[in-house]
């Protein structure tokens, strides 16, 4: 899919660079966005910037969502299918909850047109360099259509399944790596009250049993891993707002499903802590900080 015409709607820390990305394929964007600051971003990227939804999507090949939340998308959506045409390529990359996301997908189908769900791993990093890994639900039919497209966006596109099944993925996803990096946390505290440096923790459990992405991408202490967070003064990669976010939607489709997830759930409960007092703009790896008894109270 190349030289298109594509509506980007949501133009924000991760659309606009996502629809700049687009752009720099040679596709035809028109974005939209009802922040006056998030348009002129995308703008200075080389999108162009409609003026109106009507405007964005008039004889679009393609729509692209990246909105806050599921009641955003669905009342975007509900809108989007009375201007486009029927067959028309409706992709959401937004993170929401799977309930919503197969709601939006039958809006979609019963507009006769094609439609995925495709939340994003890789944060505004991935999204400015175009090395997101992007979860795809939908029908094989849709997934063939979008699937070059949002591989002109990121590195990898992974087919999950049918409606909503890239939402199940994303949840599944962050819930892990909310719960590996408090124990990632819990694990530094308890070596800095032995008496352990952090190299040396870390030389030891990146290449033992306890190696994951959170202790060898994401180390929470200076030092190890130079290129994270906590170099940086937490400046957030992936803010724990938005950890929280995915845990509290982890937990409605834990609660909706049947499942038991009791490590999500206090990890979500240690998260709002976290964000209560204040910490949410931080990278969500600073919960280190609570772990060790600092800044907990609002």
């Amino acid at each position: 899919m190349s030289d298109h015409t594509i509506a980007f709607i949501g133009l924000g820390n991760m659309g606009a660079p996502m629809a700049a990305n687009l752009r720099k394929a040679g596709h035809s964007v028109r974005g939209f966005d009802l922040s006056v600051h998030a348009a002129e971003a995308a703008r200075a990227g080389g999108v162009t910037v409609a003026g109106s939804l009507e405007e964005a999507v008039a004889g679009a090949d393609a729509v692209i969502t990246m909105l806050p939340a599921g009641k955003h998308v669905h009342t975007v959506w509900q809108a989007l299918v009375g201007l486009v045409a029927p067959g028309t390529l409706l992709i959401d990359c937004s993170t929401i909850d799977v309930d919503s996301a197969r709601a939006v997908h039958a809006i979609a189908e019963a507009a006769s047109c094609p439609s995925l769900d495709a939340p994003v791993s890789g944060g505004v990093g991935g999204a400015t360099a175009g090395t997101l890994t992007f979860m795809v639900g939908g029908t094989t039919e849709a997934y063939d259509r979008g699937a070059p497209l949002l591989a002109q966006m990121g590195k990898r596109v992974v087919p999950c399944g049918e409606a909503g099944s890239g939402q199940a993925a994303k949840i599944c996803n962050n819930m892990i790596l909310g719960v590996s990096m408090i124990a990632v946390a819990e694990a530094f505290v308890l070596a800095e009250k032995l008496g352990l440096s952090h190299q040396a923790l870390f030389d030891v459990a990146s290449t033992a049993s306890g190696q994951c992405w959170s202790l060898t991408s994401y180390c929470p202490v200076p030092g190890p891993v130079p290129a994270s967070p906590a170099n940086h003064g937490y400046k957030p990669g992936f803010a724990a707002a938005l950890m929280l976010k995915d845990l509290r939607l982890a937990q409605e489709a834990a609660l909706s499903s049947g499942a038991t997830t009791p490590l999500g759930a206090e990890a979500a409960q240690l998260y709002a802590l976290f964000d209560n007092a204040g910490h949410g703009g931080r990278d969500f790896s600073a919960i280190i900080e609570m772990v060790r008894g600092k800044d907990v109270a609002a």
